[in-house]
């Protein structure tokens, strides 16, 4: 049986997997793109697989159906997020379909507070400022005691709470679903979004990306925080409306933004957003870690295994 690797993180690392697919008696096919590929070309490639571990790839009704027609029988999404997977396509076809949720968030987590760090301190552009020859020391923002609003409560989310706390941020959490009995939640406030964004000095997205989150964060939002809001992203680009942000980047009402995603990605090279050197820009790599790379694709592969009815060896993943 043939299958199909899309996964850009997996595939960075792909020498450690290809031996268990191997003792699995299963061939591992690894296309050649950067980000994603496009409907056209896997429509063209999944008729010819059995199995298929999904990354940000579009996997549609018109992609999953091709498949399908072929010889496709079950796929797993590596990671949490599901927005490009059409799991409803996959029910009517009858396609197996999971993905991997839990895997990310102590990584994710470390981004975000990364990027809050350094908008906060600026050090980003003092290391530029180093590099070309100058010695600027810009005067940051002390972090103790500043308000961190916090869009998402689940495995990312909390564990960004946590490190947030620790730094001694007061922290409005929105979340209709969170679920925090299990943290110690004394500085949290949960509230109804977007209520409390007035008082927010930092604004941290870390939710999944649904018709009801889509553009959550967008002008009208934005202008309800103080002048000056730093903005972080580190869930999906259609989270926050960039056209929105950008403009809000230009008057200043934003002043700066660490955004690990984008609306399209890779970002490209005319997207306005580039304009603006005040902000962080990552490549969608918040959970691209050793550790968490293999934590995960081994969970994505044992449940594609067992998709597949293939007989799972415990002792190929140690």
């Amino acid at each position: 049986m043939k299958i199909l690797l899309s996964c850009p993180p997996m595939l960075g690392q792909v020498d450690l997997f290809r031996p268990i697919f191997e003792q699995h008696g299963l061939e591992l096919i690894c296309p050649n793109f950067v980000q994603t590929l496009s409907e056209d070309e896997l429509c063209a490639l999944l008729p010819d697989m059995d199995g298929w571990i999904i990354g940000d790839d579009p996997a549609t009704y018109r992609v999953l159906e091709a498949g399908k027609k072929g010889k496709l029988k079950a796929v797993v999404k590596w990671g949490v997020g599901v927005d490009n997977v059409d799991f409803d396509a996959c029910k009517t076809l009858g396609l197996p379909v999971s993905n991997t949720p839990g895997m990310f968030g102590e990584e994710v987590a470390d981004v975000a507070l990364g990027y809050i760090i350094g908008l906060a301190r600026e050090t980003f552009t003092i290391d530029q400022g180093v590099r070309q020859g100058a010695w600027p020391k810009p005067a940051g923002m002390s972090l103790t005691g500043k308000k961190l609003g916090l869009i998402g409560f689940g495995d990312i989310g909390q564990a960004i709470a946590k490190r947030c706390r620790a730094f001694g941020l007061d922290l409005t959490i929105w979340d209709p679903y969170a679920k925090p009995s299990d943290q110690d939640i004394s500085n949290y406030a949960f509230k109804s979004f977007p209520a409390g964004m007035e008082e927010v000095d930092f604004l941290v997205a870390s939710c999944a990306l649904t018709p009801e989150t889509k553009y959550m964060v967008d002008t009208k939002v934005l202008n309800l925080a103080p002048k000056g809001l730093k903005v972080v992203n580190v869930s999906r680009g259609g989270i926050i409306k960039e056209k929105d942000l950008v403009e809000a980047l230009a008057s200043g009402q934003v002043s700066a933004a660490g955004l690990d995603v984008f609306e399209e990605e890779p970002l490209p090279m005319d997207a306005p957003i580039r304009a603006f050197e005040q902000c962080i820009f990552g490549t969608h790599n918040g959970s691209n870690t050793v550790d968490a790379v293999i934590r995960a694709s081994h969970q994505a592969m044992r449940l594609l295994f067992g998709f597949l009815n293939v007989e799972i060896k415990e002792a190929a993943f140690k």
